[in-house]
């Protein structure tokens, strides 16, 4: 299998087995909520925070989101982008040495993604899985060491995020409408996603305009492109029609034999006259009660960047509008993720947890459907762990709360 070099990818290859492993402790004060309910949010670097929380959570976690630095090179705001964080140079310097000093920002990224990488691939169950926000500056990259990290065998899909809801003049060639998540199983073989919900649009496509005792249906095409040795016989129609044969270039999906034996089930529609092409039935009763999960993930359905920023500002203060983060995620998308990817009393992580959009929409999660999720949050910033990540968590916790006793005293 191909794989992807870079300057310091010898000396981080292996260095998650080299981190040493450090007790977490735990502050009362900042503390909030039910102890017991293994909900943490911890403040430290990921590398260190993943190597200390392994022994408790390895082979546990259901789903992983990260929304690792995009490496975008912006580096004017709470979140250096640029990978050039003093701590990071620190620690490139000692676990890379001299050859970090001729590092491009995108070596000192994969150096820094690799090993965490490595780290969260041990916490998964057998059928977990772990989704990646990325942009176009490094999704190549990162789709290259998650092939080696992970096997290129548990690739899953590329989702593609429309996170915008309207263009940018400002670009200087194309306004950039999405961003990926990138998905990969533990184990591709023991992954399953977690049907949608069917839609109230999609449910519409099916009516009874015959009165079927079977209930709703919707017909479907019985020419088919895919080449069938029986698919070529002429039909005569209730009404007297004769059709010679399909249309050309396709053939009929089922044999003769097994056309007159859903005819005689009641299961081909004829239309009005009886002289229509026959249409098979397919009945609302009888499909998947939900559908299968697309890659195209439109803001309608999930929300985009402009609804993520509101959403944070009406749970958290901040000093300036500096200070809001930049590309925050809305909780629907998030949500979106939860669904698919757990059960009612999933573990979930997420090691980069910035504004705390992962927590937050699984306390969501959990009020929707009476579930028990759990959810470790990892956040190296203090600032950012204690006057955001935990801010909005504990109000977020308070809105939901209320909603749920339709106002009144915090539960």
């Amino acid at each position: 299998m191909p794989t992807l070099n870079w300057i310091g990818k010898d000396a981080v290859v292996d260095h998650h087995r080299r981190v040493p492993t450090r007790l977490l402790e735990c502050d009362r004060e900042l503390s909030v909520g039910d102890p017991d309910a293994e909900n943490l949010l911890v403040e430290g670097d990921n590398l260190e925070a993943l190597k200390a929380l392994l022994p408790r959570y390895r082979g546990q976690v259901k789903c992983i989101y990260i929304d690792p630095p995009y490496n975008t090179g912006n580096e004017n705001w709470v979140y250096n982008d640029n990978v050039n964080d003093p701590r990071v140079r620190k620690w490139l310097g000692e676990v890379v040495g001299k050859e970090a000093e001729d590092l491009c920002r995108h070596d000192k990224w994969l150096c820094m993604m690799y090993p965490r990488l490595a780290l969260l691939r041990e916490f998964l169950r057998e059928d977990g899985a772990i989704f990646v926000s990325i942009a176009d500056h490094e999704v190549q990259n990162l789709r290259a060491i998650l092939d080696e990290v992970f096997g290129r065998q548990n690739f899953i899909a590329t989702v593609v995020w429309q996170k915008v809801y309207a263009p940018k003049s400002s670009a200087k060639y194309f306004s950039e409408d999405h961003d990926y998540i990138l998905v990969y199983a533990r184990n591709a073989e023991r992954f399953l996603p977690n049907l949608m919900p069917r839609t109230d649009k999609q449910n519409k496509a099916y009516s009874n305009r015959d009165d079927d005792p079977r209930g709703p249906w919707r017909p479907n095409n019985l020419a088919a492109r895919n080449y069938y040795s029986k698919g070529t016989y002429p039909i005569t129609c209730p009404g007297g029609r004769v059709i010679t044969g399909p249309p050309r270039g396709s053939y009929w999906r089922v044999s003769k034999e097994k056309l007159e034996l859903l005819d005689a089930e009641g299961r081909i529609y004829w239309g009005k006259d009886g002289n229509s092409v026959p249409a098979p039935k397919i009945f609302l009763s009888e499909v998947k009660q939900g559908v299968v999960p697309q890659t195209l993930w439109k803001y309608e359905e999930v929300g985009h960047t402009q609804e993520a920023k509101k959403e944070l500002v009406s749970l958290c203060d901040f000093d300036s509008s500096a200070d809001v983060f930049i590309t925050p995620k809305p909780t629907r998308l998030i949500r979106r993720i939860i669904d698919l990817a757990t059960e009612k009393d999933s573990l979930i992580l997420d090691s980069f947890a910035g504004s705390g959009t992962t927590g937050h929409a699984v306390m969501a999660a959990n009020k929707a459907d009476g579930g028990n999720r759990r959810c470790i949050l990892v956040e190296v910033e203090p600032e950012v762990s204690q006057r955001v990540t935990r801010q909005r968590l504990e109000r977020a916790s308070e809105q939901l709360s209320e909603c749920e006793t339709g106002g009144g005293e915090r539960v």
